[in-house]
């Protein structure tokens, strides 16, 4: 029965994978999400396909700013560039784990340390350092509590799946095997609804992106000016209004999502110390941490 879930899930993420590599070129998506969803559907497979379709596509020819300009698909794009550049790391850190046989906790910490100093100091600082004016500095800084409190809940959703299903499935602990690599799937698929709930409330209160749209400036002429005007206004904090970026034909615009106000310093610091509340209960549900 499992292999045949199995070999059903990889077909489908082969097919998912290659219509994503075909397609995404066309979608006026920042390269930074671009990379996210293609990194996403090879752990999502036809889920990050779905969540492509229905939340960053298109439908006609020069509407995707429109079209993702709705919270549920700015706060979809969030999640989806958290659970991308965290997971490769994640990922990376459970194969080290499990080829050096580490102990709940060995593998726990190599796991989040990897996760989140690949994508807070990579996919976030580095990526989208434009944001901010260019600075990587300001941006590590911009983006550290986001990247903290987003990892924590990816964790406490993907740590007790992987513990969950290893024992259950054979050849599940054991990196060549494509039972592990099913086995990550799901956990990257429960961990991106964790995150999902945090991401909201990120965007929301302007402490993260959401989706983007880059306009070729060749094809919007004057409008250039005016996405240029929005940028210098909106994009001071770094987050939701538009900047420049991949070089000086294209221009990155954004909705208001998120504008205005962020949460006092009280506010942000209970929301750190939630989630790591919840991180320690999904460490105690998953078992042998706390034995």
């Amino acid at each position: 029965m499992i292999q045949g879930i199995m070999t059903a899930w990889f077909i489908l993420t082969g097919l998912s994978l290659a219509f994503i590599i075909v397609d995404i070129p066309k979608t006026p998506e920042s390269t930074v999400l671009k990379w996210a969803f293609v990194i996403l559907v090879v752990f999502t497979g036809p889920l990050g396909a779905f969540f492509y379709v229905l939340g960053c596509r298109e439908p006609l020819k020069g509407t995707h700013e429109q079209y993702v300009s709705s919270t549920w698909r700015q706060v979809l794009g969030s999640t989806m560039h958290c659970a991308a550049g965290d997971g490769v790391g994640i990922i990376a850190g459970a194969v080290i784990g499990a080829l050096l046989s580490l102990s709940h906790w060995g593998d726990f910490t190599l796991e989040y340390a990897l996760g989140f100093g690949f994508g807070w100091a990579f996919f976030q600082a580095f990526a989208m350092r434009d944001m901010v004016g260019g600075s990587y500095t300001l941006s590590l800084k911009e983006t550290f509590i986001p990247e903290l409190v987003s990892m924590n809940l990816l964790m406490a959703g993907m740590i007790p799946t992987m513990k969950y299903l290893m024992p259950r499935i054979d050849g599940a602990g054991d990196p060549l095997q494509l039972a592990f690599w099913f086995t990550m799937s799901m956990a990257m698929v429960v961990g991106f609804i964790f995150a999902y709930p945090i991401n909201w409330w990120l965007v929301v209160n302007n402490l993260k992106h959401g989706m983007l749209t880059v306009i070729d400036t060749v094809d919007v002429g004057d409008k250039h000016a005016a996405h240029g005007s929005a940028a210098s206004q909106d994009g001071s904090s770094g987050h939701e209004g538009g900047s420049k970026t991949g070089g000086d034909d294209a221009v990155a615009a954004h909705d208001d999502h998120g504008a205005g106000q962020r949460p006092g310093k009280t506010t942000i610091a209970a929301v750190v110390v939630l989630t790591f509340a919840i991180l320690i209960v999904a460490l105690w549900f998953a078992g042998g941490f706390f034995n």
